[in-house]
């Protein structure tokens, strides 16, 4: 291929991969999306094919990698999903770490000059410590979403912090700028180690930025991640002259950074802080006063009663629907109950679940229709006017503590759940959320108990609505 047409062939595959972005901007829109972008990369993959001689080594890395890929995706759990997200860009960061590094070693080989020109040293010192620190951040987000804290402190779902944590962070930063200046500025006879003590800090800094963020705020982290795995990737296209890596990599570092920003409006946290990793604040006791706290409980069939009788119903999805694989349950339950004149509607909170949109996804395999599914802006008014709100395992999303001072979720926006005329909430226990808070809600006269896996506890409401 002439350059004109690997140009060419880069720039549809780019078009394409800005459409699918913007049809994954919508569930209805989104399997457009998808295809938009599997061609996008089939493009991409056949043009590098094209101008490359190495067909065999990327024949045999694409078999390994997507029979890999093919075997996780077929195990892995939809609750399994955030932990898989974190895995897959740690696995872009250290990507970008291994190219830098060999771009290093054998510039030549990419096509570079050398010794490396001022301009390719400064490309691949940003990509490099990027992609480090993508990597050992994401690490320790998947351990921590993965539950390893009870094996290994570092992913504990609680804050890891120590005193003079920040400033230890801040010299660090500090002396990795330093010694990547003296690769930038060094010849290329001494370049090398300069450029692993870099590296190696970003490594450590990774871990670092990670470890004070509590569970109840990993949704941003994930989203976080994204973003800088992104980033990684243009940096190192950079290096590399391919406007392809430049461009991919770009839209999924200002995606994701857009996403997290949408997220810490959600969370009422602040944006910087989410980007230098301090905004880890101390989690909540667990719920140590419950058992001098009294609930008012009932079964399935009582909120059956309940449910069924009412004109307007909300259904708040949480992680717990999630574990339970309630979804198609639940979708039984609505036709039952639109059958019978009921007009039902459901509230999804951006953070809901461990990852962003994970409650859109559930919500959309069990071809739960679009246009019931709410936005926590578009529908918080709306509680005040309803007769019944079902909780089916959402925690930190709809407690009143965040209207609290003092409390660690203060301020963190809500699905205004308690200001419905009854509520029932389904939880197999009255064990705090991923912040560790206890939950007022759950005292309320107000609200009903039912306790239970989520998938026979509604199984069970539906039966008894026949």
């Amino acid at each position: 291929m002439t350059a004109n047409q690997v140009a060419l062939a880069y720039l549809v595959a780019s078009v394409l991969f800005i459409l699918a972005l913007k049809g994954l901007s919508s569930p209805v829109t989104a399997r457009r999306g998808n295809l938009f972008g599997i061609i996008g990369m089939a493009i991409a993959i056949a043009t590098t094919f094209a101008i490359t001689r190495n067909w065999v080594l990327i024949i045999l890395a694409i078999a390994i990698g997507g029979t890999i890929g093919a075997v996780i995706a077929r195990r892995v759990q939809m609750t399994q999903m955030p932990e898989l997200v974190a895995a897959m860009h740690s696995l872009v960061g250290i990507a970008a770490v291994l190219i830098a590094i060999a771009a290093v070693n054998n510039p030549s080989a990419f096509g570079l000059p050398d010794p490396l020109p001022k301009g390719n040293k400064l490309e691949l010192f940003i990509g490099t410590f990027v992609g480090a620190i993508t990597f050992s951040g994401s690490v320790i987000a998947f351990g921590k979403l993965a539950g390893l804290g009870r094996h290994f402190r570092l992913f504990s779902s609680a804050p890891v912090v120590f005193k003079g944590q920040h400033l230890l962070n801040l010299a660090l930063a500090i002396v990795m700028v330093g010694f990547g200046i003296a690769f930038f500025l060094g010849g290329n006879d001494t370049h090398w180690l300069p450029f692993i003590v870099m590296t190696a800090i970003a490594f450590v800094l990774g871990v670092l930025i990670i470890i004070p963020i509590g569970g109840a705020d990993m949704p941003v982290v994930i989203s976080m991640l994204n973003s800088y795995s992104g980033w990684a990737a243009a940096g190192i296209g950079f290096s590399l002259n391919n406007p392809m890596l430049i461009i991919a990599g770009s839209l999924v570092g200002s995606s994701g950074a857009i996403l997290s920003y949408i997220m810490c409006k959600a969370m009422n946290r602040s944006f910087i802080s989410v980007i230098l990793g301090g905004f880890g604040a101390a989690e909540g006791a667990a719920a140590e006063e419950a058992g001098q706290k009294t609930v008012r409980s009932g079964s399935a069939e009582d909120a059956a009663y309940l449910i069924s009788n009412a004109e307007n119903v909300i259904i708040v999805p949480g992680y717990g629907l999630a574990v339970a694989r309630a979804q198609h349950a639940v979708k039984e339950l609505v036709d039952k109950l639109q059958g019978k004149g009921v007009n039902v509607r459901f509230a999804v909170h951006p953070v809901a679940g461990r990852m962003p949109g994970h409650m859109n996804v559930l919500l959309a395999e069990a071809e739960i229709p679009y246009d019931i599914v709410f936005e926590m802006e578009d529908i918080n008014s709306e509680f005040i006017n309803t007769d019944v709100v079902l909780v089916l395992g959402a925690n930190d999303v709809v407690n009143p503590a965040a209207r609290k001072p003092g409390s660690p979720i203060y301020g963190m926006p809500i699905l205004e759940v308690d200001k419905a005329r009854t509520v029932i909430v389904v939880k197999r226990s009255m064990a705090a959320g991923y912040a560790g808070l206890d939950n007022e809600l759950f005292y309320m006269d107000k609200t009903m108990m039912v306790f239970g896996d989520a998938k026979k506890v509604v199984e069970d409401m539906v039966k008894a609505i026949d």
